[in-house]
């Protein structure tokens, strides 16, 4: 087994070094948290999307406070009313509460939430553009691998020549991509 892998790491460098020999490797890396935060249609659609967000814990912040104004008042009045009616009251709550409780989750949850619904449909087509200006670029640059120095790829050393972020970034403003 330990001969089979030493092959292949030999025969994977060999390649490597052969291609590399007649055509130099040019890697180049983007920082997406920088594009998305200067693109303006990316802007807009996170402005958005806050907006809704916003708008969505107003509600739920009013109704939680009617809930606390009732039951407090409830509080004040437990002691006059009867035992069955004081039941009801208790249930009208906990139904309040879950209703309470359904429209956030139906509002904010993953994946299903409106929210993560309506981030996916605005920034679907900004996503689509950012790649498009990336692969332009790269063909531009005459790159083979271009890395995303924010996602879940590790970058541990870049140098600054071989970062393109600027560039994709210039040429989806001038909207050509």
């Amino acid at each position: 087994m330990k001969r089979v892998i030493l092959f292949a790491l030999i025969v994977f460098s060999t390649t490597l070094f052969a291609q590399t020999q007649t055509a130099p490797l040019k890697i180049g890396y983007v920082d997406s948290e920088v594009i998305l935060a200067q693109f303006p249609e990316a802007v807009k659609a996170k402005s958005d999307l806050e907006g809704m967000v916003t708008k969505w814990k107003k509600e739920i912040d009013s109704m939680s406070t009617e809930l606390q104004k009732s039951y407090a008042e409830f509080q004040k009045q437990a002691s006059t009313m009867k035992q069955d009616e004081a039941q009801k009251k208790q249930q009208q709550f906990v139904a309040q509460d879950q209703k309470i409780q359904q429209y956030q989750q139906s509002k904010l949850s993953q994946p299903n939430g409106e929210y993560f619904q309506k981030q996916d449909q605005l920034m679907k087509p900004i996503k689509e553009k950012i790649f498009k200006a990336i692969d332009a670029v790269s063909k531009d640059e005459g790159m083979q691998f271009v890395f995303d120095k924010a996602g879940d790829v590790i970058l541990l050393k870049a140098d600054a020549q071989f970062d393109i972020t600027y560039k994709v970034l210039d040429l989806l403003k001038r909207g050509k991509k």
